[in-house]
Order: C-alpha cells, then sequence, then structure tokens
C-alpha cells in the first residue's frame, strides 16, 4: 500500500504538493491515531494571527462544527468587544446577573435567564435548584442528598447521555423510563425533576416533551431540557411545549464565549439556579463564569435576534457549492450538497464528498488523516477530521467525507477545496489486496490485561474466542462488561470493544499491539481519553478452558 501511493505522489508537480502550504505527507496516508508534529521552535506566547503556533500548537481550518474538541464557535466581534469593555470596570455580580437575567428575558420571551460557565454547568445548577431550592443548608450538602426531600432525577431512555453526567454530579438517584405508563409510575415525592435531552429521537417516540410536560404538570416536577447545541428559538419551542428550564451553549450557534451558556424558564427556578452557581459557595464555586463572560453571553443573544440568519445560510450553501465543484473535477468523485435546514441541532449547510475506495486505492480514513496531519490542518464534520476519523462508507468499497459549513470562514472554501481536490487526484489508484497472514498463536482463552494510564494502572479481563482470522468475546473493565471483536494478522493483534450512551457513559478502547505465545503487549487508543500501554498474560485456567 504505501509503495502504491508514494508512486502516485510522485506524479504531482513541486508547486503542487506544496500548493495551500503543505506537502500530502505519507505519514497521514497510513490508518491510525498519530499526532502530527507542532509547527516548529516556539518562542514563548505571541499575541496576533500566529498565536498558537507561537507555542507549537497547529491550528485549524473547521469543517467539523461546533465540536468543543476543536474550539467550538469564533466569537462575534460585538461579543469581543463586550468581553473587553467588561474587563475594564469591577461590578457586583448578583446585581450584574439579575440585570442580565431581565435583559435576557426580554430578548427571549422567557421568564427569566442567567448565564453560566457553559451549558452542562447550567444543567448541574439547573439540578440542584430542583432538588434544593433555594434553600443554603441544603446547597452546601451537595452531592451528599442525605436527608433530602427531592433527590431523584427521571431520564427517558432516549435522552441517555454523556451529557447527563452534569445532572448525576449533583448526586441524585437516576430513573429511567422509556412508556408513559412507566413515567407515570415513576413520579412521586421524591421526584425532583425530569431531564430531556433535545434532539430527534424525543420526537420519534411515545414520550415527546409534550407528553412528558403534561404528565408532569399535575405533579408539579420542572423539566429541563438539554438543547446545547441547537439554534436558539424565539419564542422557544421548548418551553412553548411545556418544559420549565432550557439550556443553550453559549460557544456553539451563538457564537458567545466558548466557556458560557445560558439557562432560560421559570424565573423562581432560574434565580434558584443562579444561587448554586458560583460566586456562592459549595459544590458550584467550582464552575465560575466571569463578569466579562457574563455580558460577552448577553451580547451574543442581542446579536443573535439582529443576525441576518437567511444571508448565513445562503452564503455555507454558497461555500459547499464550490468545494463540490472542485472536487468533482477529480475522477470518480461525486458529491452531495446539504442545502436545506434539518433539525434545530447543529443546523448547517454541509456537504459529502464518495468515491469507490477500491478504484481509487484510498479510503475516507485516510484522506482523514491527511487533511488533519498536513498543512493546512483541516477538521472535517461529522467526527472525520479528528486524528483517526472514519469515513462513513455505505457498502464494502464506497466511502466518503463530510464536511460542514457552519464554522468556515472566508476564504476557507478554496483552501479546502483545492486540497481535498489534489489529494483525491493523487490517489494511487487499484491495488492488490493485502495479504492475510497466518494467525501466530490462537487467541482463545481468559487474558488479564493491566494497563498502564497516565497516573494510574488497573487490570481488565479478555475472554476470547478465535475462528481463523477472526475474534470475538468479551471486555471485563473496572465496572462494565461489553462485546469484543478483533483480528489477528500474523502476530499482529487488533481488538476492539466499545459501550455506547445507554445509560449516559460512552466509552471505546483499541487494544493495538502483538502476540508472543501466551503474552501480548502494545498500545491502546481510548478516543477522548487519549491513549494507555497495555500487557496481557493469558490465564492458564482459561488455556485449560479453551
Amino acid at each position: 500500500m504505501f509503495d502504491a501511493l508514494k508512486t502516485s505522489l510522485t506524479r504531482l508537480s513541486r508547486r503542487e504538493l506544496f500548493r495551500n502550504g503543505g506537502l500530502l505527507s505519507l505519514a497521514g496516508l497510513v490508518p491510525g491515531r498519530a499526532m502530527a508534529a507542532a509547527p516548529g521552535p516556539t518562542v514563548g506566547l505571541q499575541a496576533g494571527p500566529d498565536i498558537y503556533k507561537s507555542i507549537g500548537v497547529r491550528p485549524l481550518i473547521n469543517c467539523r462544527g461546533t465540536l468543543t474538541i476543536v474550539g467550538g464557535s469564533l466569537e462575534l466581534p460585538e461579543v469581543r468587544a463586550a468581553k473587553e469593555a467588561a474587563s475594564l470596570h469591577y461590578a457586583q455580580l448578583d446585581e450584574l446577573m439579575y440585570a442580565v437575567g431581565q435583559r435576557l428575558a426580554d430578548l427571549t420571551g422567557a421568564e427569566f435567564g442567567i448565564v453560566t460557565s457553559g451549558c452542562a454547568a447550567g444543567l448541574a445548577h439547573a439540578t440542584a435548584a430542583c432538588v434544593a431550592g433555594g434553600n443554603p443548608d441544603l446547597h452546601v450538602r451537595i452531592p451528599n442528598l442525605t436527608g433530602f426531600q427531592k433527590d431523584e432525577v427521571i431520564i427517558p431512555t432516549h435522552s441517555r447521555n454523556v451529557y447527563d453526567a452534569a445532572v448525576r454530579s449533583i448526586g441524585v438517584r437516576i430513573i429511567e423510563v422509556e412508556t408513559r405508563e412507566e413515567l407515570e409510575a415513576a413520579l412521586g415525592p421524591r421526584t425532583a425533576m425530569i431531564y430531556v435531552f433535545a434532539g430527534p429521537r424525543v420526537d420519534a417516540g411515545p414520550l415527546t416533551l409534550e407528553v412528558i410536560s403534561q404528565t408532569a404538570k399535575p405533579h408539579n416536577v420542572p423539566v429541563l431540557v438539554d438543547a446545547a447545541a441547537e439554534i436558539l428559538t424565539i419564542p422557544n419551542v421548548h418551553l412553548q411545549k411545556g418544559a420549565t428550564m432550557v439550556g443553550y451553549s453559549g460557544g456553539k450557534c451563538l457564537r458567545g464565549p466558548q466557556c458560557a451558556g445560558i439557562i432560560l424558564g421559570r424565573k423562581d427556578l432560574v434565580q434558584a439556579t443562579w444561587m448554586h452557581s458560583a460566586p456562592h459557595h459549595g459544590y458550584g464555586r467550582t464552575m465560575k463564569v466571569g463578569k466579562e463572560e457574563v455580558l460577552g453571553m448577553l451580547m451574543a443573544v442581542e446579536m443573535w435576534v439582529k443576525r441576518d440568519h437567511k444571508a448565513e445560510w445562503n452564503q455555507w450553501v454558497a461555500w459547499m457549492n464550490h468545494i463540490s465543484d472542485r472536487v468533482k473535477q477529480a475522477p470518480g468523485v461525486t458529491t452531495a450538497v446539504r442545502s436545506e435546514p434539518r433539525g434545530l441541532s447543529n443546523r448547517s449547510a454541509g456537504l459529502t464528498i464518495s468515491w469507490d475506495s477500491a478504484k481509487l486505492g484510498i479510503t475516507g480514513e485516510q484522506v482523514s488523516d491527511i487533511l488533519w496531519t498536513t498543512e493546512p490542518r483541516v477538521a472535517l464534520g461529522g467526527g472525520g477530521g479528528a486524528p483517526g476519523g472514519r469515513g462513513q462508507a455505505r457498502s464494502a468499497t464506497e466511502t466518503s467525507i463530510s464536511l460542514t459549513a457552519y464554522m468556515m470562514q472566508p476564504g476557507d472554501e478554496r483552501v479546502v477545496a483545492e486540497r481535498v481536490f489534489q489529494i483525491l487526484k493523487a490517489a494511487p489508484g487499484p491495488k492488490p489486496a493485502a495479504a492475510v497472514k497466518a494467525p501466530a498463536a490462537d487467541l482463545t482463552g481468559r487474558w488479564d490485561v493491566e494497563i498502564e494510564y497516565r497516573a494510574s494502572k488497573s487490570t481488565h479481563q479478555l475472554h476470547l474466542k478465535q475462528s481463523g482470522n477472526g475474534v470475538e468475546g468479551t471486555h471485563q473493565g473496572n465496572f462494565v462488561s461489553r462485546e469484543m471483536t478483533g483480528r489477528i494478522n500474523g502476530d499482529a493483534v487488533t481488538l476492539s470493544s466499545a459501550y455506547t450512551e445507554r445509560h449516559g457513559d460512552a466509552l471505546s478502547f483499541r487494544f493495538t499491539g502483538t502476540v508472543a505465545g501466551d503474552s501480548m503487549s502494545g498500545t491502546l487508543d481510548m478516543g477522548e481519553y487519549m491513549g494507555a500501554k497495555w500487557t496481557a498474560k493469558r490465564h492458564q485456567f482459561g488455556r485449560q478452558q479453551a
């Protein structure tokens, strides 16, 4: 594979290789999660357009969207000006928050609003308000809810997600429900709140927001909606459907401070939510929002009601069409522009670029890796732009990459169009299938795995069964067992396991290494939790059972 790619790339002229600032690194064509090198020697932090490069951090073109891991969104100029002005003077924060809360109410139609240090912090504070109200005796006990009258939160199964950790951080007991009957049975004197994660899944099943709100109302149970990544609707669609409070991220659609969010809704509960936030002491003191973020966030909402959203959308579609027109000039490439709004969350025009990987000799994953590891660096939409991001294959050989226009800046479309075109144009073409080597060992049995994390170690167990080059089994972690699949090619071993957001958490493990008799070792990729080292020994009882 490597030689074929190298031969193909040598057909490009030197000018083409360096066009737009980056050699198409051969290292980037190899699947994996290797991080690209820093841009060069550091000189100390230098304010200006190269601020990141000055400390050895590579900036990127954001074709991925408002994900926090790539910086969310860029603040509007008006937001930056408001933060700068706020930083030059002092203000009493309670007075500031109540003035901002009333202005947010005027702008959005909600009864009241507050600014928090991100939407997740807002969810935690709102949960605390539903558990403890404005009672400081209870507030200072959180997350120890012993003796509290209300300590349960109901979450419909469709709303379990990694962000409900903010709700759980208060110490509440989570009760999952799937039907209206289960919801009615779960509601009781200890129910503090119902949490709903906004999105298509809410409207697709029996527990829509309207049904949840109607069921909760006779019990006087508040409903909190997490709409972090959605556009801000005025009047608010979730409050109209019966929600008590709703939270939004400041650093996404609103293009406010990345470390800010807002909670809108019923005045007494929103004000109690503020009491549970810093600078007030207790658990919430860890989630401080400063005067600069407060006024920057308010300015973002002020601008939201003034922005020409139709013109923004038309600009996004034009960018996607420009990229589409250019990359289609590469043989065998097709495109599909997403030009119509879909839903409220991360609403953006987008582009899917597809091709037959068997014919071009390159996959969407490999294109993503090239764009991520070379210059100028490009992060792709749909998660494909992260290190090791995956293309979205729809058949055995069809592959694709996805671009999101949301957070692109003027001029990015020209750079991205040319980069993707050059990569696909330089694709090596059909190549022989990689040879499959006979397994160097039979992995069947129980393996005790020692994982060396940063600053700690843990022992897991793998129960494996091998058939030819395929491997399947279970991976027992510290608390949860999950299915495992993998391959062995000669002595090279790859084993993967994951569990999803079914219960509010999502973890993935990808073990890569080599086997020698009854021992294995290698590296562990844990996605957002980075990497680790691992060694495994076959348990002798497991070998006897095998």
